[in-house]
């Protein structure tokens, strides 16, 4: 597997973004090993926040969260997933696959030993996130799903339909400017070049552009199997659970629902509409703080 680092000077200097990087050594899956980056702030004594985040972002968009919650005494953790941020990039899009990543990801969370734990996870944040909790179900104290789905192979958006054409077609794929795109408010010209900060080129891009196809829309994904297991665990998960997708998505609009109608720990909860676009972390961040801190009150934090 060759892998690709995107130079550490590349971060220096984006718009609100004072945190620095730790790192963890975790095995590829081929004999190799892979570089994965995360930000740890707050004390290492308080509740612990996981923010997850997915397609074509990085912990940047968590910018406006890390720092209100880890200054309310939580300690907040955001990785960088595999081929985003500053984490290591796999240079062939046939590296990328959805079992990796949550592999990947669950050597990480192991790894860190994380416990007791309220998740905050959007587009392959959730979809990652979610199988992390279906693994770990006791290493979690609560979750908030927003914008995000754990699909089985059933069901393709309008909305998403278009995403995959236009990010496969596009001869080049601008991160920034697709992220902008995702939010009500739009980015700053500065924003949209920290979200193009991790891909000096489009080799750097393998990752994103592979994402959009790894989604089981159909039976004959992959991960089909994997993710109706995971949601066996999470039809038995009675812990928080609260919904807070936006009110300006195109792609998961509606898709609150589903976990609604089938998680145990959603009934009841205060279920949130937020404003913005996809990217509500962009949008509503206060109101993203407000719902956590909610979830954590509840789970007896």
């Amino acid at each position: 597997m060759k892998v690709l680092r995107t130079p550490a000077d590349r971060f220096s200097g984006l718009p609100d973004w004072p945190f620095s990087p730790e790192f963890t050594e975790i095995k590829d899956g081929s004999g190799g090993a892979l570089r994965l980056a995360y930000y740890d702030e707050g004390p290492r004594s308080g509740r612990t926040v996981l923010l997850m985040h997915g397609e074509p972002t990085w912990s940047y968009l968590y910018r406006k969260v890390i720092a209100p919650l880890s200054a309310n005494g939580r300690r907040v953790v955001a990785p960088d997933l595999i081929g985003f941020g500053q984490s290591d990039k796999p240079s062939e899009r046939g590296d990328y696959t959805y079992e990796r990543h949550v592999a990947w990801m669950s050597q990480w969370l192991v790894a860190l030993d994380l416990k007791d734990i309220t998740l905050f996870c959007q587009d392959w944040g959730g979809l990652i996130g979610l199988r992390l909790v279906a693994a770990f179900p006791e290493r979690f104290a609560g979750v908030v799903i927003s914008n995000t789905g754990l699909p089985v192979g059933e069901q393709m958006s309008e909305g998403f339909a278009n995403w995959l054409n236009f990010s496969q077609s596009i001869p080049e794929f601008p991160t920034g400017r697709i992220v902008s795109a995702g939010t009500s408010r739009g980015l700053s010209e500065a924003e949209v070049a920290a979200y193009d900060a991790p891909f000096p080129d489009e080799s750097f891009k393998a990752g994103a552009r592979q994402f959009p196809t790894l989604v089981p829309i159909t039976r004959q994904h992959a991960s089909v199997a994997e993710n109706i297991a995971a949601w066996a665990v999470l039809e038995a998960f009675k812990k928080p659970v609260v919904l807070a997708f936006s009110d300006g998505d195109p792609v998961t609009g509606g898709g609150d629902a589903e976990f609604i109608a089938r998680v145990p720990g959603a009934t009841g909860q205060p279920h949130q509409t937020l404003k913005g676009g996809h990217f509500v972390q962009e949008d509503s961040p206060e109101d993203v703080v407000r719902v956590i801190e909610g979830v954590i009150s509840r789970s007896g934090g």
